[in-house]
């Protein structure tokens, strides 16, 4: 059956994209296919007004292609669009008109507001934004669409022409270049950013970032850092970061740009451009933090295509982080009543423990997340059901939660039972040193908390700590006898002294009477 599968083209300046997904039974979609080509259909435009004949070549091929691989897929509905470049050019509905007869498809011109609203929607989609006042941004190669907004509330949308070869082909002339050619790039983009928005802007809490300057910017930050979290989707980077790529990206010639680690090398070239504007957009409102959404107008597309022809509802609320690891849980059919327990006894230690040990906000989402989360291996297998919870968490689309945080999560679930961390586990060893630290304590109290549920029937009501002479002295209230949990929890301990080098004592509050 293939009337549930849906394909989408995005026809950007720089690169065209096609997805192809099927709505699965509970009313998600899911990724079959995701091509890419990089055509360049905006080179030369600034000079020429035209989409060149090369340039023409090189799209139309990559969409026959793109064509082939929707038809392999049974797909009858294909939602095509065309950006920057095909607005600006002055052949542009020629184009259309070529790809439709020689190629099969329709392809609808959209516009810099509506490739905004499509990028915001995709936003949704992945993050939860509730009471948090922010801007969304989508950097193509011929133009920047900005969407502000406060929560789900859109405030203003705007279209840019700051895309990356747009930029590069009108500022950069020399390789390297020379910094008055960037000095004059900036001020274009400050200038630019001002007539548009305004003067005036009370500061942003994040910028949401998606396109392929937002993506290789936290590709070349992950090298930087070490880190080979597998993804971008959803990955944090910090203002400062970004001035420091764009410094080291100024300095370096085309050769050199391309083996830069993380980056395309096929993005070599309009890479500064790029990372300038989001310098220039971080410092504009002020931001600290771009987070970056790895989908972007292709996800619009598609979810409002899917909208549109019924096959996911109209309206969906999105998902809190806990109600999509809570859904995730049981599409794994973990053991719900298990899983809420050993949160809840998880979050009542870590809390007692907080003053002391100032883990964070953040750290205590991680432990919700892992508690709810440890067991979903069972559904691949007993044995070893740590390690598969694991991988199976890793890989996981969770909703809110940055690749980081859920490369933390599957570390703690992971060590909720059997070998303490070592060194020769390299998931563990690929952590930032204050990552482990982080992981050995949380997955200490996961493991600590799970033992406190031997029998799996709640019979831990509640329970407090208090430290004594360099010992944890944790006393549980309990609606029956507990003898099965107390030696549970000291045989599961270790872990947790391990951690926070300092003894263990359980103790049934009925036993202090």
């Amino acid at each position: 059956m293939t009337h549930n599968r849906l394909a989408a083209i995005d026809i950007g300046t720089n690169s065209i994209r096609c997805i192809v997904v099927e709505v699965t039974r509970n009313g998600k979609f899911r990724v079959l296919d995701d091509e890419k080509a990089t055509v360049r259909l905006g080179e030369g435009m600034a000079a020429s007004g035209t989409i060149s004949p090369a340039a023409w070549e090189r799209a139309v091929t990559a969409l026959g292609r793109m064509k082939k691989i929707v038809d392999g897929y049974g797909v009858k509905v294909v939602e095509a669009v065309a950006t920057s470049a095909v607005r600006r050019a002055a052949n542009g509905e020629e184009f259309i008109r070529t790809v439709e007869e020689t190629v099969g498809v329709r392809v609808a011109v959209i516009s810099g507001e509506e490739e905004a609203e499509l990028a915001a929607l995709s936003v949704r989609n992945h993050f939860d934004m509730e009471g948090v006042r922010y801007a969304m941004v989508d950097i193509g190669g011929g133009s920047l669409e900005i969407v502000t907004a406060l929560g789900t509330h859109i405030e203003d949308i705007h279209s840019l022409e700051l895309g990356a070869v747009v930029l590069t082909e009108r500022f950069v002339r020399s390789d390297p270049p020379r910094q008055a050619d960037l000095d004059r790039l900036r001020k274009h983009v400050r200038a630019s950013l001002k007539e548009s928005l305004g003067a005036e802007w009370g500061h942003l809490q994040s910028l949401v970032g998606s396109g392929g300057t937002i993506t290789s910017i936290a590709a070349m930050v992950m090298a930087m850092r070490g880190e080979g979290y597998g993804s971008v989707h959803r990955y944090e980077v910090l203002r400062s970061e970004v001035v420091h790529l764009l410094a080291m990206l100024s300095r370096k010639d085309l050769k050199a740009r391309r083996e830069v680690p993380g980056l395309n090398p096929d993005r070599a070239d309009i890479i500064t451009a790029g990372v300038t504007v989001v310098d220039e957009l971080m410092r504009f409102f002020d931001v600290n933090l771009l987070r970056v959404n790895e989908r972007g107008i292709r996800e619009g597309l598609i979810i409002k295509a899917l909208r549109t022809h019924g096959l996911i509802p109209g309206m969906e609320t999105p998902l809190t982080w806990r109600e999509s690891v809570l859904e995730f849980a049981r599409s794994c059919h973990a053991d719900e009543e298990h899983a809420l327990q050993v949160a809840r006894l998880s979050l009542e230690i870590f809390d007692s423990l907080e003053p002391v040990y100032g883990m964070g906000e953040g750290a205590r989402r991680i432990l919700e997340a892992a508690a709810i989360l440890h067991d979903v291996g069972y559904f691949i297998n007993y044995s070893s059901h740590h390690k598969h919870s694991y991988h199976l968490i890793r890989h996981a689309d969770l909703f809110g939660f940055t690749p980081r945080e859920r490369e933390l999560i599957a570390s703690a679930a992971r060590y909720h039972r059997k070998a303490l961390p070592k060194k020769k586990h390299e998931s563990y060893m690929r952590l930032a040193e204050p990552d482990r630290l982080l992981v050995a304590r949380l997955g200490g109290i996961l493991r600590l908390a799970d033992g406190l549920d031997r029998r799996r029937n709640s019979l831990v009501s509640g329970l407090t700590c208090s430290l004594s002479d360099g010992t944890f002295i944790l006393t549980l209230a309990s609606r029956g006898e507990i003898s099965v949990e107390l030696f549970g929890g000291k045989i599961k301990g270790d872990l947790f002294e391990e951690a926070f080098s300092k003894r263990l004592l359980l103790v049934a509050e009925s036993a202090l009477a």
